[in-house]
């Protein structure tokens, strides 16, 4: 979606420069182009009905301001429009309850409820300072209390036990008592989710939320559902007084079409957007910086809360201070900026918030090639004993040999990975101690990396 509406976008406002007002002729064409994209993202019809009139209300007639030209009002007041659609600003997750605040877990199966209970327990736990206890009541799925057990410990939060023998109900009964005992600050239940919607899941989950009366009620959806994510939320909506969305799977190609949807049907805001399927990949929905991706305007304020999470502050200091006072810049230090890389999410994660011109420049270099030099380069300085990564200079022809059998590639790569530590050494000496962005802007512009935006 993103990429067929900002093409389309583009197109427009290159055909509109120059005019001095919008008129009702160019807002057709450019709404046929918009409603095009929408339908093609799997955008509820309603939605992309009510989308359309509510832009072309407010472009009708309008002046151009200053030195704006239409085609660029015309994108302002679609990006306004969209964030509107998806709900204005951020929504945060409501914890204003005696605790344990209880948070029910609702959606189909395989729309990543379990996955999500977990990365909303890390977040619950980093961001708010929460004691977590997770539960799960889905007694149907195979394994699924064993999954939700593993992903809580990955989390950093407490699991509460349940079996397939037991009643949901009953579960989360016990867990409220449990939590309540142990002072948990919030309890998050996962429940069983269904390939359909059916009666019997309904009236279960109706019951359990009855029972535990969450402060919370969240419906986890897939972002590449689209159209089937409307019947869903429907059905959810009908059955259950939801208070918020969480949106899986926002990295794939279709991104868009849900978020647009769900929030109109459900009246429900969108609270949270799972960007990777790695515990950290959640982040608080914010409306008009996703309009900006879909438009493909990037999200640059998401690109730097990305790379300051990725680092370490502390460690950066002690590389800082340890080459300030001649200690030298050697393999470990060399390694260790490698890693800092792949903490921000790779360099595929970092380019899917650039702006759409940023980021098709950067796509000119592979970026698989790119994440696999990274990882080659780590397995060559794992292949070296602590003494060469301390003294590269000793690495000479025969260490060389070794160190590239150990790391499975050839002498060549050994020699380029060196002589790209060589470069960044210089860089080193030259920066005395000038910051771990600075480094990070120097490793991202090696040979066969795209630049990066630091």
């Amino acid at each position: 979606m993103a990429s067929a509406l900002t093409d389309k976008l583009s197109r427009l406002v290159k055909d509109l420069r120059g005019q001095g007002r919008i008129t009702e002729s160019n807002v057709t064409d450019m709404l046929r182009e918009v409603r095009m994209a929408l339908l093609e993202a799997d955008v509820a019809l309603p939605v992309v009905r009510d989308f359309i009139a509510r832009v072309k209300d407010k472009a009708m007639g309008q002046e151009v301001l200053g030195s704006l030209q239409p085609g660029q009002v015309l994108v302002s007041i679609v990006n306004r429009e969209l964030a509107a659609t998806m709900g204005e600003g951020v929504s945060d997750i409501n914890l204003a309850a005696q605790p344990p605040a209880v948070i029910l877990m609702a959606g189909l199966q395989g729309a990543g409820k379990t996955t999500t209970t977990a990365k909303l327990a890390k977040h619950l736990i980093e961001k708010r300072k929460k004691k977590v206890l997770t539960v799960s009541g889905d007694v149907y799925r195979p394994a699924a209390i064993e999954q939700l057990k593993t992903v809580t410990a990955q989390a950093g939060a407490e699991w509460f036990p349940s079996t397939p023998d037991q009643k949901p109900v009953d579960i989360g009964r016990a867990a409220l008592d449990y939590a309540k005992k142990h002072f948990f600050d919030v309890l998050l239940v996962d429940t069983a989710g269904r390939l359909a919607i059916d009666e019997a899941l309904m009236l279960e989950i109706k019951n359990l939320h009855a029972a535990l009366n969450p402060v919370e009620t969240l419906f986890v959806v897939d972002a590449m559902q689209g159209q089937d994510a409307v019947n869903t939320a429907k059905a959810f909506k009908e059955a259950l007084p939801l208070t918020g969305i969480i949106l899986t799977k926002t990295d794939g190609d279709s991104r868009g079409g849900a978020a647009l949807s769900v929030r109109q049907i459900t009246g429900a805001p969108i609270k949270f957007a799972g960007t990777s399927e790695k515990l950290d990949g959640l982040e608080v929905f914010d409306a008009e910086r996703h309009a900006g991706r879909i438009l493909g305007m990037g999200d640059i304020v998401a690109l730097v809360e990305q790379v300051t999470a990725g680092v370490d502050i502390e460690a950066a200091k002690k590389l800082a201070e340890k080459v300030k006072s001649g200690g030298g810049f050697d393999l470990n230090d060399f390694l260790a900026q490698i890693q800092q890389m792949k903490q921000m999410g790779g360099l595929s994660s970092l380019m899917d918030k650039l702006p759409a011109a940023m980021a098709a420049k950067a796509g000119q270099v592979d970026m698989d090639k790119a994440e696999k030099d990274i990882k080659r380069k780590e397995g060559i300085i794992h292949s070296m004993t602590p003494l060469e990564r301390r003294k590269p200079e000793l690495i000479k022809a025969t260490r060389k040999r070794r160190i590239a059998a150990g790391a499975g590639v050839h002498v060549q790569e050994v020699n380029r990975m060196l002589k790209e530590f060589e470069q960044m050494q210089e860089m080193m000496k030259k920066m005395k101690g000038g910051g771990m962005m600075k480094m990070m802007k120097r490793l991202g512009g090696m040979k066969g990396m795209p630049k990066m935006p630091f």
